[in-house]
Parts: structure tokens; sequence; C-alpha cells
């Protein structure tokens, strides 16, 4: 007679962080940080929007870290990317690349072990005054995160000419560039979704020499 099987436990909705990558107040990217947030939220999955003037640091330094440790923002955001399922960054554009302050967060906090990056849902977009929208700087944002083992989502969006791209209730305005940031958002979700909740096969990562290769089926196993 075949033994009994334990029901799984119940999950509750999918977990996102989002964030503007800007310091400014204001910034067209905390504007389009604050839209997703939403869109994602109108999936019913449970965000939480969050700022990078929440995650002050200094610029990294390795004398530092070995003396004090990690700063108080690092440990932070580690710990806000670590109860979530997925983050979406809404990342300016610095002379075609990203932003300093950015960059500068995800080498701190990747100084964690085991750090958090790895094996989490990220989607990326921008807002830019200019023609392409920041896309040049979401490229350049990718290979940390990827090669941290981030699971970066194939479609990203760049808002052009954002500095008249919003209407005074924060929605885009122009209705089909809604649409697709309403969709991009969703199909995101849904694949998280997917990933975290009805997790079925056994996985193999190999990103980096110590990782483990003999984990069983897992519910998101960091060893």
């Amino acid at each position: 007679m075949a033994a009994d099987t334990a029901p799984e436990p119940e999950r509750g909705p999918v977990r996102v962080l989002v964030f503007g990558g800007s310091l400014r107040a204001d910034s067209l990217n905390g504007r389009l940080a604050s839209l997703v947030a939403r869109l994602v939220e109108r999936t019913g999955a449970a965000v939480e929007l969050a700022h990078m003037r929440d995650f002050t640091m200094p610029v990294y330094d390795g004398d530092v870290e070995t003396a004090e440790g990690l700063p108080p923002g690092a440990l932070a955001l580690r710990e806000r990317i670590e109860a979530c399922d997925a983050f979406v960054i809404s990342a300016p554009e610095y002379n075609a690349s990203m932003s300093g302050v950015l960059k500068n967060a995800i080498d701190w906090v990747s100084r964690v072990r085991p750090q958090p990056f790895k094996d989490k849902h990220a989607l990326l977009v921008s807002a830019s005054p200019s023609l392409i929208g920041g896309n040049r700087g979401l490229w350049a944002l990718r290979v940390p995160l990827e090669h941290l083992g981030t699971r970066v989502y194939p479609d990203m969006f760049s808002l052009a000419k954002a500095h008249e791209g919003f209407t005074e209730s924060g929605d885009l305005s122009d209705s089909a560039l809604q649409e697709r940031l309403a969709d991009t958002a969703a199909s995101f979700v849904r694949l998280v979704e997917a990933d975290t909740r009805y997790v079925c096969l056994q996985r193999r990562w190999y990103e980096f020499l110590g990782d483990r290769t003999d984990a069983p089926v897992t519910l998101r196993a960091q060893d």
C-alpha cells in the first residue's frame, strides 16, 4: 500500500521588490518604478516599492569591508532581495551604461555569502529623455546580474522621451506603451509564479565552480 503523501504547503502570492536605480527624489526612473509596482500588484503579486536612498552605502572598498564589514545599506538591500521571489529595477542610463550607485550596490551586496542574487528573477526597465530610453544601460546591467546567477527576463522595457511620457496620474501617455508594459509585467509575474510555486524539475546550475551540482529537487536551495 502506498504511503500517504504529505500535502504541499500553501503558498502566498509571488513577492516582488520594485525599486528605482536613481538617487534623485523625482527621477523619471522612480516614476517608472512606481508605475511598474502598480501594474505588478494588479496581477495579484505582493509588491514592495523601494528607493535607492533606502540603501545608502559608501563606494566599495575592500579595506573597509575587512575592517568594518558590510554597511547597513547593503545589508538592508540584501534582506529585501532575500525576502522576495523576484525584483524589478528601473535603471537610469549614465554615459551609455548603468549608474555608478547601482553598480556599487550590486558589488557590495554580492559580497554576502550566500549571495542573494542567485536564482532570483529580475525584470529590467528604464526611462530616459533620450530617444532610446536608457536601453544601453539595461544591457550593461544584465552583465553583473547574470554573472551572479540572476535569471534576467529577456524582454526589457525602455521609455524614450520619458520627460514627456507620463500623465498626471502616473500612467504612460502612450496607451500602446502602457499596454505593452502591463503585458510585460504580467508575463514576468506568471513566469516567476511557475518557477517558484510549481517546482518540479531537478536543478543543475554551473555558474560558479563552488556550486553544488548534486542538489535534489529543491524549493530554491542556495547551498
